[in-house]
């Protein structure tokens, strides 16, 4: 298992480039259900690390999917999703 500082930096990766190259998801990122704690006192773990880090490439990958899909139909003239 990855240490907490390996993931933490993975997490720093994805949400650099999610700000950078789609500015438009960025706001999603507040709004995650995982980014707001149901107990007063959360525990930062590895393990909640990685759930939070593998639900941003989960949104990532899903809005890069789309955003090329919508792409592709709209060269083709075939409109949006």
């Amino acid at each position: 298992m990855e240490t907490e500082k390996e993931i933490n930096e993975k997490i720093l990766k994805i949400t650099m480039v999610i700000h950078e190259n789609y500015p438009e998801l960025s706001k999603y990122l507040n709004e995650m259900p995982i980014t707001i704690p149901i107990d007063s006192r959360p525990e930062i773990n590895a393990k909640n690390l990685q759930k939070y880090y593998d639900t941003l490439v989960e949104l990532f990958r899903n809005y890069v999917a789309e955003h090329q899909l919508n792409y592709i139909n709209q060269r083709n003239g075939l409109g949006h999703l």
